[in-house]
């Protein structure tokens, strides 16, 4: 072994000398300017943790005190791009240390010595979320000061930035005079001659590390032309590059936030944008009546249907393209927002018994006109041939996009759109009830008669057989009606969408979801969920079971996080894909990621009370426990006293040591137990906290006879924290299929 091996050791040995009450010292990761990286297992809390121990130069520069009150602020950062701090001490010799959450991923410095230049969709990508997180320190008083592909790592497809724990606040910075922190390659001009600095020095970091990503190498003091390297690279990505790589402040982009957002300019951004993408916008309903709401809904949503099934064209979700419904926004916005580059709008005029449907595709990046037609004097019958004329004429004019690699057509472009139903209220009430099942709330016994209804209508109406089995399963997953109760009537509608409709994602989602939640069969469950996804890849419900079946059930956390951050992708205005990260996030031990997730979710829906819930679960399980009550006490409003929050209370209460009050939220659940439905496993959780444990496992086992469909959870979800120890726990799992 070599004196480096031999050094690495016994600093190693040292530390877990000195650490070993707190932390178990497995091995080290690696060293860099600033500290050098060990993985560990924090004691207490039982998660692994990336601590980092601080270089001698920094010690002295740094100083205890104000280490940690930085860190401790930066510690209160919550954003999906940047990686949280636990924790800033000093050992016994006064070594100082920081510790961050242990990710699995890539660094982007390690992707660069494979690569050395990346695709440009995927430099353009990771420089936004990159600017996305500055965005957000920089307007709660923080500059990294050490941007640099070592500390931007990969969370699935998203990259995320560390090492915040050495920040100094933007107004300290700008008053006291100190050594240069940061590496020399990727520093600002004014941070090297240990100027004043602000976010514009993050800025010009950043440039540095998109360059490097395009042209392969760092950008020297007069950068060498982009498009002399790189001919693929955009006049207007260039430009937006050297603009952040300004020698003078002032002449670089004024915020981080600015520089994001030039990178999705249309022009700017081009290469990031698929040429094969559309957004189909909810169709304006001209008539005056309110009631044919469905109607410009509808063709907007058909259209989306059969648009998806044109392969190799990428669809905007209906979500996010419908949030866009009654706002003012150009075509620009709506492109980068969105991420595509062609955007169809129309609108719908009735009168008497006759329609006028108008439809126009824009490019984004112009505005230019693609295609356009009028439907003048067309009958309510013809609604479904005119989805059908629109969606192949989108189909038409995208086909020389809609072309593989070596520049053949990836399959004949031809008619991909299959009419659901003809009735037209059958498929009006199918959208309401697609609705309100995503509201994941109150809604969920108002999606069922909606189901219901349609199906009235159109019995074959293999779409809203399979919305009836999904929301069966949910409302027995949220413990609304016992599962023995709803789960042989969603067997029967997930068969039944089955048989209507073979080929349809959304019948091979429900039957999975159902095997999953209800029946735990996993066999069964992993390959519907999976051939949904082979199916209908945009389909993002599928993509959301799928992720927790992979996380829940089988436990591999990477591959359900890149589920649900497709999802997100996909559907990026989607409270319920927001929800479903943070929850697969939280499901995973990865709390601090969760919280914006969730603080999104929480935003886009704010009669949704599982988003609320959730925060106060990952608050509580990050020792945030007052704004974790605050959250609790929130969503029993808006769930009108769900079990779920009321359980959840009584988990934060009992975390501060307080059986008082879980005993009061135990009486009054059992009390409603004898009038209403109340889930074996909340009753559980319950008996456990007030320190009644063999109850607590005669109830569990009760759960598992009932196939409680909150079980499936069971071996990952923070109400069942206070049960995991006992040994009989063990045997619940195996009960339930969970080994």
């Amino acid at each position: 072994m070599g004196a480096t091996g031999r050094q690495a050791d016994l600093l190693l040995s040292h530390l877990q000398s000195v650490l070993g009450d707190r932390y178990c010292l497995e091995h080290r990761i690696g060293e860099g300017g600033m500290a050098t990286v060990f993985r560990a297992q924090d004691r207490k809390l039982n998660r692994p943790v990336a601590l980092k121990l601080l270089q001698q130069k920094l010690r002295t520069a740094v100083g205890l005190e104000r280490f940690q009150r930085e860190v401790s602020i930066a510690a209160e950062l919550a954003h999906p791009h940047i990686v949280p701090l636990f924790d800033a001490d000093r050992t016994s010799d006064d070594q100082l240390f920081y510790t961050m959450p242990f990710l699995e991923g890539d660094t982007l410095r390690s992707r660069l010595e494979r690569e050395r230049q990346l695709p440009l969709a995927d430099a353009v990508r990771i420089a936004r979320d990159v600017a996305d997180a500055l965005a957000y320190a920089h307007s709660h008083g923080f500059v990294h000061r050490d941007i640099k592909p070592e500390n931007i790592m990969f969370v699935g497809e998203h990259a995320v930035v560390t090492d915040f724990g050495i920040a100094r606040a933007i107004s300290a910075a700008q008053d006291e005079a100190g050594p240069p922190i940061g590496t020399p390659l990727y520093m600002s001009p004014e941070q090297t001659h240990n100027g004043p600095i602000d976010g514009r020095s993050d800025i010009y970091s950043l440039g540095c590390v998109l360059y490097e990503m395009l042209a392969g190498a760092v950008p020297l003091a007069q950068p060498t032309s982009l498009r002399a390297v790189r001919a693929t690279v955009s006049l207007e990505l260039e430009a937006t590059v050297m603009q952040a790589l300004a020698r003078t402040p002032v002449d670089r982009f004024a915020s981080a936030a600015d520089f994001r957002d030039a990178l999705a300019v249309p022009g700017a951004a081009a290469a990031a944008v698929d040429p094969r993408s559309v957004a189909v916008l909810p169709f304006v309903n001209q008539s005056g009546d309110p009631a044919l709401e469905y109607l410009s809904d509808g063709l907007a949503e058909e259209i989306i249907g059969a648009l998806t099934q044109v392969a190799g064209l990428r669809v905007a979700a209906r979500t996010s393209s419908f949030s866009f419904r009654g706002k003012e926004a150009d075509l620009a916005a709506i492109g980068a927002r969105l991420r595509v580059a062609t955007v169809l709008e129309g609108s719908v005029r009735k009168s008497d018994t006759e329609l006028r449907v108008s439809a126009r595709l824009a490019n984004v990046a112009d505005g230019f006109t693609l295609w356009s037609k009028h439907y003048d004097n067309a009958s309510m019958t013809q609604v479904f041939e005119i989805e059908d004329n629109i969606a192949r004429s989108i189909a038409r004019e995208l086909r020389a996009a809609l072309t593989d690699w070596e520049g053949r057509p990836a399959r004949p472009v031809k008619a991909y759109f299959t009419a659901p139903t003809r009735n037209l209220e059958a498929y009006d009430l199918y959208l309401q009830g697609r609705y309100q099942l995503a509201q994941r709330g109150l809604g969920l016994a108002r999606s069922l008669e909606l189901f219901e209804q349609a199906i009235a209508l159109d019995p074959d109406f293999a779409l809203a057989h399979a919305g009836l089995a999904e929301a069966y399963t949910v409302v027995a997953q949220y413990g609304l009606v016992p599962t023995a109760l709803v789960g042989p009537r969603a067997a029967t509608a997930a068969e039944r969408a089955l048989a209507l409709g073979p080929e349809l994602a959304e019948a091979h989602c429900a039957r999975g979801a159902l095997s999953m939640v209800c029946e735990w069969d996993w066999d069964r469950s992993r390959t519907a969920l999976h051939h949904s996804v082979e199916l209908a890849p945009t389909y993002v419900t599928a993509r959301l079971w799928l992720a927790f079946y992979l996380v829940f059930v089988e436990g591999r956390f990477d591959a359900g996080i890149a589920q649900a951050e497709r999802a997100v992708e996909l559907d990026p205005l989607s409270p319920l894909a927001a929800l479903q990260l943070g929850m697969t996030l939280l499901g995973t031990g990865r709390y601090e990621l969760s919280v914006a997730l969730l603080e999104r979710a929480r935003g886009l829906a704010t009669d949704m009370f599982l988003p609320t819930l959730h925060l106060g679960l990952v608050y509580n399980q990050i020792g945030r426990t007052k704004d974790a009550i605050r959250m609790f006490e929130e969503a029993l409003v808006i769930s009108g006293r769900h079990p779920w929050t009321l359980s959840a209370l009584a988990v934060c209460y009992a975390s501060q040591g307080d059986t008082r009050k879980p005993r009061a939220i135990r009486e009054e659940l059992a009390a409603r137990a004898r009038h209403e439905y109340v889930q074996s496993s909340m009753l559980a959780v319950l008996a456990a906290l007030v320190g009644e444990m063999d109850e607590a496992f005669t109830l569990l086992e009760q759960a598992c006879e009932e196939h409680d469909g909150i079980l499936v959870y069971a071996k990952r979800y923070p109400f069942f924290n206070v049960l995991q120890s006992d040994p009989r726990m063990g045997r619940i799992l195996e009960g339930v299929g969970l080994r």
